[in-house]
């Protein structure tokens, strides 16, 4: 039996599956959650912790076909202007609650695109931040960058305010399939702006590239991951295109029948990946790669890569922040996400609240599973000691668990006296696997392939 065959035995080509950037996912996020509980989990952070801070802009100059992120599109920057003084507000309303001493892990801004701020407000923007809460030692600061809207101006303004990391959206580079997504932007363009960014001394660079996109072959995207691994990008997300018309209407605009069936995704997928690999990068979890000396690598080498709604993640912080419309926080306690409609985000904030609109409290057995599924998305192994250990369960009930997880998959799992893992072969079944560990209703909401 061929690999393909064994794993179309399992159901990966007819699966949709949740990517499990949290746990529980979005979908089950309900309105009991609010600004009250945003407030009160804030003040219960330590004094003198380190968290990380997320700022979403959600503004395009034209919006691509293929994305299902909350954006809106604007020839204008007065609404980009009138936007980031909401988030200034909302800075403030953070400053407020915040215990004293805590320093940023990490900082991002996504979108959006948040390179079409003007070079001013980027540096407003990131006084604010930096008057709430300050970089702590090592702290990492990203920002989303756009080829197509990026200057010498915004770069000098981001490099200024401490940007060490970038990432750059590629998709793909073949000019057939950008025009098929609403996407132009030509290699020329894509390695002019990395070169810009690594002339100002940004030490790290990352690059998004998809699979699964119309009319995609074998052939074309080789093509792309050349010109892309000519860059020498630190890390690489390498996501698979989700064709989700009916939550992101701007899709209409790909035929259907030019996508590529799931059995070709998956070929198109370790085309790519035997690319990354050949050129030195080591593999991280399930789409990422990562050149050795990345810090991803490292947490990846050491046991202590994580995930949370940007995918991979070194950051081991335990607080995610997440400001400006449509944004999701993670605390201990549990996620809260802000309002998604600009106006509604910005009518909460201008009344002096938070704009928190849904989330969802651990509770449970939620923390246990939020970290056994963690676990198989980033090390492939749930330790059997260590969920022991952390949670409120004996070896014999967590066998029981292990047990019933596997009963579907044979030997496509590996269940030992300390660990529940996954074998090389069985890797592209992770995500079907982990979601036997989801004690949530999955019909709730449509998710991903599982390839």
């Amino acid at each position: 039996m061929t690999a393909e065959s064994q794993l179309s035995r399992f159901g990966l080509f007819d699966a949709r599956v949740p990517r499990y950037t949290s746990y529980p996912t979005a979908p089950h996020f309900n309105s009991c959650i609010g600004p009250e509980d945003f407030r009160d989990w804030i003040g219960a952070i330590p004094e003198g912790a380190r968290i990380s801070l997320y700022l979403h802009v959600p503004f395009c100059r034209r919006l691509c076909w293929f994305c299902a992120c909350r954006t809106q599109g604007t020839t204008s920057d007065d609404p980009v202007r009138a936007y980031v003084e909401v988030l200034k507000a909302e800075l403030q309303l953070l400053k407020a609650q915040l215990p004293a001493g805590v320093t940023l892990s990490r900082l991002h801004w996504g979108g959006g695109t948040p390179t079409l701020m003007p070079a001013q407000i980027m540096e407003d923007l990131a006084r604010a931040v930096f008057d709430v809460v300050p970089l702590g030692d090592g702290a990492e600061f990203s920002v989303e960058i756009d080829p197509n809207e990026i200057d010498d101006d915004r770069l000098d303004a981001l490099a200024s305010a401490g940007m060490n990391r970038a990432s750059i959206g590629v998709q793909d580079f073949d000019p057939a399939i950008q025009k098929m997504i609403g996407r132009d932007q030509s290699f020329e363009i894509t390695k002019k702006a990395a070169d810009m960014i690594r002339d100002r001394g940004v030490a790290s660079l990352n690059a998004d590239i998809l699979f699964g996109l119309p009319r995609q072959n074998r052939d074309r995207i080789a093509a792309s991951v050349q010109k892309l691994l000519s860059l020498s990008p630190d890390r690489v997300a390498l996501y698979g295109y989700a064709h989700v018309p009916w939550m992101a209407r701007r899709q209409v605009m790909i035929p259907s029948d030019t996508l590529p069936r799931p059995e070709e995704r998956l070929e198109l997928f370790e085309t790519a990946r035997q690319l990354f690999v050949a050129d030195g990068y080591d593999e991280i979890g399930i789409d990422h790669f990562a050149l050795p000396t990345d810090g991803l690598a490292r947490a990846a080498r050491e046991g202590c890569l994580r995930r949370n709604f940007q995918g991979y993640t070194d950051d081991t912080a335990e607080v995610l922040i997440g400001l400006g419309a449509s944004s999701i926080s993670r605390f201990p306690q549990g996620y809260a996400q802000n309002a998604s409609a600009t106006s509604a985000y910005t009518k909460a904030v201008r009344a002096g609240e938070f704009a928190t609109a849904k989330g969802h409290g651990f509770a449970g057995q939620d923390r246990m599973r939020a970290r056994m599924i963690e676990a198989l998305m980033c090390d492939f192994r749930i330790d059997a000691n260590e969920i022991c250990r952390d949670f409120n369960i004996s070896a014999e009930q967590l066998r029981t668990l292990f047990d019933t997880a596997a009963r579907d998959f044979g030997d496509m799992v590996n269940i030992g006296p300390d660990a529940f893992s996954i074998p090389e072969r069985a890797k592209p079944l992770t995500r079907m696997i982990a979601r036997a560990f989801d004690a949530y209703d999955l019909s709730k909401a449509g998710h991903s392939p599982a390839v």
